[in-house]
Order: C-alpha cells, then sequence, then structure tokens
C-alpha cells in the first residue's frame, strides 16, 4: 500500500499530523505511565528496552514516567528525577533507542505535590490528600518562583539529554493541577483567589519553557479536562486555563480525567470504552492546537471513531501499550484481531505501582521484562501438548509457538476461556471476552492445533508422540462441608455465572472472596444501558456545568435482596487490587446488598442458611444459595501420564488454587514455555 493513501481501514488514526514544529506520522502516542522501572538497576537500559519496543511497534511519539524537577516534587524517596546534568547524561539512551526505532520521545515533567510519600512534601495550601496521611507544606511566594524555574531547568536537561520536548504535568491532583482547583488552593496572594490567578503558575511555567527553548522544542501539557472531585474545575475554567496555556506556547494538550483522590473509576474496566471522548471533545472547542483523547481506549476502532468525529485529534494509549507493544504496527497490517487488549483490569501496572513491584501486565507479562524475556525463536524446537485452555493453557500455547514449538491444545469444552469464560459474563468486565478472541486469534494466526470438545487422555497423548505435555485442566468448585448442600437451593457459582438455573428474588453468597463479589454484581446488576448507567451511577456530569464535573448520583438498589456472607472479619473482596476494590464495594453497598462477616455455617434446609456469629443462631431465608467458596485443582491427568512415562507440566489452578488469578495464570504459562 502506498504510503500515501488513506489507510482503508484507520484513515484517520493512520495519517499524519503537524505539531508545532515537528510532523508525526500517525495519531497514535504513548501517554506517560508509572512504571517503577526508573528505580531499577541499569534503569536506563531497561527503559530504554521497554520504549524501544513500544517504538518499532508503531507509535509516533512516546512520553516517559514522571521526573520530578527537583527534590520536594519526587513521588516517593529516591523516585526519578532529573534536576542535574548526571541525569540528564544517564537518560540519552532511552531517546537514542526510541530514536533509532523511528519516533520521538519527550519527558514528563511531574511534581508530586501533596501526593508526595515523603516528608518534604508542599502544595499550594497546607490540606493533606485524603489518600495521603501526610500533611503538604504550603509554598512561599518565592518558592513558587524557583519550583517554576526548577521544571524549566528539567526541561532544558531533557534537551540536553536528546528528548525531543516534554510534557509539563498538570492533570491527575498534582502539583500544578492543586494551583489550579479551589479544592486546594486558598492562597490570597498573586497564586490563589480567582481564575486567572490559580492558573498563573501553570502559565508561567510554559511560557518560561517556550521563551528558554525555543520554537523548534516540542512542548504538551497535561491538562484535566474533568476533575472529578469536589471543588474541581468547572467547564469555563478549564477552557480559560487551556487557552491561556496554549497562548503560552504549548504546542498539543493531552488529557487526563480525574484526580487520584476522585470516588469515581476512571481507567478501571467498570468504566466503559471511551467514556470520557466528551470531556476532551468538549477541550479541543476551547483551543486550536491538538488535543490528544486518553483513556479506556483499546482498539483502533475506537481511535479512529474519536478522531472521524473530530472529538480529538491524537488517540494517547498508556496501559494498551503495555499489552500490545505493536499496537499501530498491527492495526496498519489489518490484523487487529491479533492487538493483545488492555482489559483495564489494574492487576500488574496500578496495583503492582501501589505495592512497590515493577509494573507489568495480566495479559502481557513480557511488559518492563523484555529483556529476561526476549523475543526469538527455540534452537529445539518440540511438539508440545496443552491440556485445557484456560488463561494458563492458552498463555503457554501461545508463548510456546512463537517460540517455535509445534503446540496441539485439548480442550473438553466446545469453547476457550475457562475462567476467563466466566469472568467475560460478569457486567463490566466483558473485556475478558476480547483477551479471549485475541487468544483465539493468535493461536489461530501461529498455527496451533485447536481440539475442542476433546477430553484428552493418557493414552491419546502417548500415541500423539508429544515430546512434553502441559496440564492447564484448571479447577472445579470447592464443596464446603455444610450439611445440606444438596439442597434444591444451592447452586455453584459456575451455573449461576452462566444461566443454568433460574435465581430467586432473595439470594445468599456463601463466600465474599472476589468470585463472591462477581456473582454479587452479577446477580444485583440494573437493566439500564452500560454507559448511560456509569454516568448516572457515578454522579458524572457531562456538561462539567458543576464544579470537578459531578453532580448527583443515581441510586439504583438491586431488585434482588442479596447477602454475602464469609467466615472472616474483613471486608469483602479483601484480596482484590487496590484500584477497583473500593469501587466494587461501593457499587454493592449502593446497590443494598448486604455483608455478614463472622460466620460458622450450621445447616441448609427448607427455611434458608443456618449459621452462626459467635453465640448467636440465625436464620438467612433465601431462595437461591450461591456457594462460592474457593476452588479445587483438576489434576486427575497427572497420574496416569507420569505412569506412562510422558514428561509433564502442571501449571495455573490445576498446579495449585492458592492465590489462584488470571494474572498468576498467564505468567506461569508463558514462564513455563520460555523454560521449554
Amino acid at each position: 500500500m502506498s504510503s500515501g493513501k488513506p489507510h482503508p481501514l484507520y484513515p484517520n488514526l493512520l495519517s499524519p499530523i503537524a505539531i508545532g514544529r515537528h510532523t508525526l506520522k500517525n495519531r497514535v502516542i504513548m501517554g506517560s505511565m508509572h512504571t517503577r522501572l526508573e528505580h531499577q538497576e541499569e534503569s536506563a537500559q531497561r527503559q530504554a528496552a521497554f520504549y524501544r519496543e513500544r517504538a518499532l511497534g508503531g507509535v509516533a511519539m512516546i512520553v516517559t514516567g514522571g521526573f520530578a524537577p527537583d527534590e520536594a516534587g519526587r513521588l516517593e524517596e529516591g523516585g526519578p528525577i532529573l534536576a542535574r546534568p548526571e541525569e540528564a547524561a544517564s537518560l540519552a539512551p532511552i531517546a537514542a533507542a526510541v530514536h533509532a526505532a523511528g519516533s520521538k520521545i519527550l519527558l514528563q515533567i511531574l511534581h508530586a505535590g501533596r501526593y508526595a510519600k515523603h516528608d518534604r512534601l508542599v502544595a499550594p495550601s497546607p490540606l493533606a490528600s485524603p489518600i495521603n496521611p501526610r500533611t503538604p507544606r504550603a509554598l512561599s511566594s518565592p518558592e513558587v518562583e524557583e519550583t517554576i524555574e526548577n521544571f524549566v531547568r528539567a526541561a532544558e536537561l531533557a534537551r540536553a539529554a536528546g528528548f525531543d520536548g516534554v510534557e509539563v504535568m498538570g492533570s491527575e491532583g498534582y502539583l500544578i493541577n492543586e494551583f489550579t482547583a479551589p479544592r486546594t488552593n486558598r492562597r490570597e496572594d498573586e497564586w490563589g483567589g480567582g481564575i486567572e490567578n490559580r492558573i498563573r503558575f501553570p502559565v508561567a511555567i510554559l511560557r518560561r519553557i517556550r521563551a528558554r527553548l525555543g520554537a523548534d522544542f516540542l512542548l504538551m501539557y497535561r491538562i484535566s479536562a474533568l476533575d472529578l472531585v469536589e471543588e474541581g474545575a468547572d467547564g469555563e475554567e478549564i477552557d480559560t486555563l487551556a487557552r491561556a496555556i496554549e497562548a503560552a506556547g504549548a504546542d498539543i494538550l493531552s488529557t487526563g480525567i480525574g484526580w487520584h483522590e476522585a470516588r469515581v473509576p476512571t481507567i478501571a474496566y467498570m468504566a466503559p470504552r471511551g467514556a470520557w471522548r466528551f470531556a476532551t471533545a468538549r477541550l479541543k472547542r476551547a483551543v486550536r492546537v491538538p488535543v490528544a483523547a486518553a483513556n479506556r481506549i483499546n482498539s483502533p476502532e475506537i481511535g479512529e471513531e474519536i478522531l472521524a468525529a473530530s472529538e480529538a485529534d491524537l488517540i494517547s494509549l498508556a496501559r494498551p501499550l503495555l499489552a500490545e507493544p505493536e499496537f499501530v504496527r498491527k492495526a496498519k497490517a489489518c490484523r487487529a484481531a491479533t492487538i493483545a487488549p488492555c482489559i483495564a483490569c489494574n492487576e500488574a501496572c496500578l496495583d503492582f505501582i501501589f505495592s512497590g513491584k515493577v509494573a507489568t501486565c495480566l495479559v502481557n507479562p513480557r511488559a518492563c521484562r523484555e529483556g529476561e524475556f526476549p523475543a526469538g525463536r527455540t534452537s529445539r524446537p518440540q511438539r508440545i501438548a496443552v491440556v485445557g485452555a484456560g488463561p494458563a493453557g492458552l498463555s503457554a500455547a501461545r508463548t510456546a509457538a512463537l517460540r517455535g514449538h509445534a503446540v496441539t491444545v485439548f480442550e473438553a469444552e466446545n469453547e476457550l476461556g475457562g475462567q476467563l469464560d466466566l469472568a467475560r459474563r460478569i457486567p463490566g468486565k466483558e473485556e475478558y471476552g476480547e483477551l479471549v478472541r485475541y487468544f483465539r486469534a493468535e493461536l489461530e494466526g501461529l498455527g496451533v492445533a485447536l481440539l475442542l470438545g476433546t477430553r484428552a487422555t493418557a493414552p491419546m497423548l502417548k500415541e500423539g508422540g508429544f515430546d512434553r505435555v502441559v496440564i492447564a485442566t484448571g479447577v472445579l468448585p470447592r464443596r464446603p462441608e455444610i450439611p445440606g448442600l444438596d439442597h434444591k437451593s444451592v447452586a455453584s457459582y459456575s451455573d449461576i455465572v452462566k444461566g443454568r438455573i433460574e435465581v430467586g428474588r432473595s439470594v445468599a453468597i456463601i463466600g465474599a472472596g472476589g468470585i463472591g463479589v462477581d456473582v454479587a454484581l452479577l446477580l444485583s446488576e440494573p437493566e439500564e444501558p452500560a454507559a448511560a448507567g456509569f454516568y448516572a451511577f457515578w454522579g458524572i456530569d457531562r456538561e462539567i456545568a458543576e464544579r470537578g464535573g459531578l453532580c448527583a448520583a443515581e441510586e439504583r438498589p438491586a431488585s434482588r435482596r442479596i447477602t454475602m456472607l464469609h467466615r472472616g472479619r474483613g471486608r469483602p473482596g479483601a484480596k482484590l487490587g487496590r484500584s477497583t476494590a473500593w469501587a466494587l464495594r461501593l457499587l454493592l453497598e449502593r446497590r443494598g446488598v448486604r455483608v455478614i462477616g463472622g460466620c460458622t455455617y450450621r445447616v441448609i434446609d427448607g427455611d434458608g442458611l443456618h449459621f452462626a456469629i459467635g453465640e448467636e443462631e440465625h436464620v438467612l431465608r433465601a431462595e437461591t444459595i450461591v456457594v462460592c467458596a474457593g476452588q479445587e485443582p483438576l489434576s486427575s491427568l497427572a497420574l496416569p501420564l507420569e505412569a506412562a512415562g510422558i514428561a509433564c507440566h502442571l501449571i495455573g489452578g490445576a498446579r495449585n488454587t492458592a492465590e489462584l488469578d488470571a494474572l498468576g495464570a498467564i505468567e506461569e504459562g508463558m514462564r513455563l514455555a520460555y523454560a521449554l
């Protein structure tokens, strides 16, 4: 295809665009995200490998994770900083690697403000964040001026390191955003009060960077297009800031959605795809410079749709490029079906970051580990049988095929997915179905033989002449020792999720782990369309007429009476990820789902579920009692294989159900395939 012709599927997404004095080869940029690669040994080399792979995958421009302009601005002790020439020199290999791979790269300058996790934190006013126990010290007027100069100095050092420009981080509730919103700016000097004073800080930063570094230096500003917090900016103030930033010299505006302390999920799976495009479209109408849309955009189709509707000029992808480094290359080759989807689970990106780990991706465990798991084929190809097409088996089969092995997958059911097939049926988790679709497309493209509806046996596998057998047969629902478990009112979670039985109007759920939460979400789901229901439920004002873009949330209790019971005393979903658990609990609470902890189960009979809390006996009347009490390994194939002398490997739930989740299963499957 001639490069001068529009792409047949994505004519806007894959078209060039002028940005300042630069031209980007397409409309896809890699947005900034925290990875903690900056904290590791050989940091520059690992970052260079990570960004280089995304550049080779076709993105037009990359934005790094945030670097503080000074010590007070660090996110945490030892966090990334760019304040000295030696730090700039250490980053030069990153810019060089991305340029060699054909992309441009910006360095993000981020001052943590009151979100900083150290004792030197500063802010416009001495107001603590609800997500940080530390109270910041208010910057004096001379310190505000000094901080502005520190931003400019960081930009100068970025240019010295070879970066094409910088992104100034002005959203998500960090320092600059704290200046612009009345929620956090209670100053009475020239840096506070009315909107003109509150935006002086970012305007001064942009103006001085442009004056100091000239017109050739790319200058991007990440603006909060929607604060989603009380006393945040309203639409008129956002427009005023955007126009002032444009006048100060910005070449491009990238959009941030929601502060980190917002009680609205912005990038988790319960937010629909493209949920925030209305905020970007509104911003685009206020300025003439290009505007990039971001958050919950994970396919070339939705990116193309946003661009075609003139709701944005560029598409900024962060986590989707963790999942799929070759997003642009595959779109260009009309192979979108093989793009690994970001399922917005947050499990290995945000949740890892919050726990002090280097980020990776549930869908792509190679992310941020490119050196540990290099691309390439094995020198000793083998014939591999994979028994079971759940997350562990699918991952093992795909990676083994990529490595050059001849792979056959045996699956007793007539469809792929295993536990992923259950997950995709939960409202909000439809992206898990996209993950199954991706695995199927990948396996078919790699020539993997898929034998569905085929229950593998030891004689069958021995006759097949396989060098190795991977047992990924998954789990069975565990049946706890409760008298009356065979009562007609009792159902397993798999029967409920697959819709095999009719559910009554009163429901008891035994177990409050991840599966119990999923079942409660399924059975309490209202019937409203997902997108409209999302905005109404979370109280989001799409006109941004009110401060923060918030309005009264709509109360929608479940039509069923649902009670979750568990043995522990903690909250439901105690082991769910930090970035999603709060939203799920709030959702269940507002739907009226009751939770009872500290239970000892007695018996199930015609009167309902009998249980005790301490010395008190209770009976919960329920038409349907759902057992979500864990799983047991399904590994019976291992013994006959071993007896037949066939080398086999147990992975995923078939090996161990403790801490079972898709994240661990997919990584385990990949690691085994590399070890074969």
